[in-house]
């Protein structure tokens, strides 16, 4: 209560003590779960070869992670806003650790999968906590230049993985790459518990826990459904996953329309500037995922680079990001979330549209140098807005709620676009490496069972070129045509979800005066709100009798 007797409304100020410390830390948190999130991809084919997976096997290695991450978030950002977002932090990055070794000592590749799941996992209870806390102690133009470093500096440091996954990869086993964030790790830890603020505008209410495990069911049945739906005698699975997934959505938003304490405040999310920012940031984060974990395996198995030199071929994309993304900030303030990310979706049509047209066997540097920069470039621009205007639309207490939001952008939309445009990979794949062997005129030579290896993977074809030398050289053209087939098929519904996107936003998105006009409405609705309810409680009676 204020000195008048008037309840008080927390407001954060526009930047906290020791504001560059704070802001450090929750970057470098952020920065864990950025990096293990990549890491994976570059060494796909060596662990292809390790343990002689199937490419829905690598598919779910490359997902995992993003899988256990999408499906906790928005359940434990409520848990943080709750119960102290400092704790959730703290646990989550603890917890990164054992995931870690977990998975670089995995002894095939179902244990690597769940490891990566239960990282992910770890994930869900720091990640989100940098952007709720952001969003808690910062306000106004502080806000917008913190959460641009942040989302500039967190891609760019989860784009390094493959960088350094590859370079350990020359000289190390493929679990290595695993292990590269637990020094990271140690110091995200250590400057956590120095910095960072124990409490900051956290919620009074219960969490609904109810809502929590019906996201979980939610999401994680969507991306299981949609990874399993082209394996071979899965359908079934794929059916009953999908199913548990609407299931789960149903009764969720039923759930969400009438618990006392929503997890996912229906009413805040229909605000324009919160879902359709949600939608663009997903397919904006999504595209950039599903192109990293397409083209590291397209530049290695096609073009046949070496781990470090894959890893290295997507700096352009760093880079780009680092200097963009500050950038967009002022881009933001000036000419609206909008345009801002108008102009970053009009970069990543590019990237695919040139992927589509200039990516083939015979494709020199400089062609996949310029995707990368198109992709970075667009991702800079278009990250900052879609996070700003989530967290500029909810009130301080439902943080959690926007942050949550935040990486589900990230983390669902690589979940499902990965998992998308790996399964358009395998069809696109095993069409044509079938194709092919029909075509041979040794094809009445072939048995059943090395038809099922010849396309169960490029990884596998490889197996099956060594074991016939005599072959090897039509077996491996074969899967390198092959997998650049399947590869146009996903990069194709890649350029047709920025499409879409971009048509979301510029018929839905409102420009800058009235974006500016909105959200100024909804800080007072929910400032409103606020006071009644600190009136309400500060009117309840209290005591033995109570």
């Amino acid at each position: 209560m204020s000195k008048n007797g008037a309840p008080r409304i927390d407001v954060p100020r526009e930047a906290p003590a020791r504001a560059p410390l704070v802001l450090a830390s929750l970057i470098i948190v952020a920065a864990v779960a950025n990096l293990n999130l990549s890491v994976a991809n570059v060494a796909l084919p060596a662990i292809g070869k390790a343990f002689d997976s199937s490419q829905t096997a690598l598919n779910m290695v490359a997902v995992g992670y993003s899988l256990g991450l999408a499906a906790s978030v928005l359940y434990l950002g409520a848990v943080g806003d709750r119960h102290g977002r400092k704790l959730l932090l703290v646990l989550g990055i603890a917890l990164s650790i054992p995931a870690c070794l977990l998975a670089a000592y995995a002894p095939n590749d179902t244990v690597l999968v769940l490891a990566r799941i239960l990282g992910g996992v770890s994930a869900g209870m720091a990640y989100p906590t940098t952007l709720a806390l952001i969003t808690a102690l910062w306000a106004g133009p502080g806000r917008t230049k913190s959460i641009a470093l942040w989302s500039a500096l967190g891609g760019g440091i989860s784009m390094l993985g493959p960088v350094i996954a590859g370079a350990l990869l020359q000289h190390f086993y493929w679990g290595s790459v695993f292990l590269v964030t637990l020094p990271l790790a140690a110091v995200a830890l250590v400057m956590a518990l120095l910095f960072i603020p124990a409490h900051a505008n956290e919620s009074a209410e219960p969490v609904d826990n109810l809502g929590g495990i019906l996201s979980v069911l939610l999401i994680a049945g969507l991306v299981l459904g949609i990874n399993f739906a082209v394996v071979p005698n899965q359908g079934a699975l794929a059916v009953g996953l999908v199913v548990v997934a609407l299931a789960a959505g149903v009764a969720f938003i039923w759930r969400q329309r009438r618990a006392p304490n929503p997890l996912y405040d229906l009413h805040i999310a229909g605000r324009r500037t919160f879902w359709v920012a949600a939608c663009a940031g997903i397919i904006v984060f999504g595209s950039m995922m599903g192109s990293a974990f397409i083209s590291m395996q397209y530049l290695q198995n096609v073009l046949e680079y070496d781990a470090v030199e894959a890893g290295a071929a997507i700096l352009p994309l760093v880079v780009m990001m680092v200097l963009v993304a500050p950038r967009s900030a002022k881009l933001v303030e000036t000419h609206g979330a909008r345009t801002t990310l108008l102009i970053g979706y009009l970069s990543l049509f590019l990237a695919f549209a040139w992927m589509l047209l200039f990516w083939d066997e015979d494709s020199s540097y400089w062609q996949i140098g310029l995707a990368y920069v198109f992709i970075g470039i667009g991702a800079g621009l278009a990250g900052t807005p879609a996070s700003h205007s989530l967290t500029g639309s909810v009130p301080v207490r439902r943080a959690g709620m926007a942050s949550g939001t935040a990486d589900l952008q990230r983390d669902l939309g690589g979940a499902i676009m990965q998992s998308v445009m790996g399964v358009l990979l395998i069809a696109g794949y095993a069409s044509a490496f079938s194709a092919a062997i029909a075509a041979s005129p040794e094809s009445k030579e072939v048995s059943d069972q090395v038809r099922s290896e010849l396309t169960k993977s490029f990884a596998s074809a490889g197996q099956v070129a060594q074991q016939h030398p005599e072959y090897a050289h039509q077996i491996v053209a074969a899967a390198r045509q092959s997998f650049l087939h399947g590869d146009d098929w996903a990069y194709t519904v890649g350029l047709g979800a920025v499409a879409l996107g971009a048509l979301l936003i510029f018929f839905k998105y409102p420009h800058r005066d009235a974006e500016r006009e909105l959200l100024r409405r909804y800080y007072t609705e929910d400032s409103a709100a606020s006071a009644t309810s600190a009136t309400s409680a500060s009117e309840r009676p209290t005591g033995p009798g109570a």
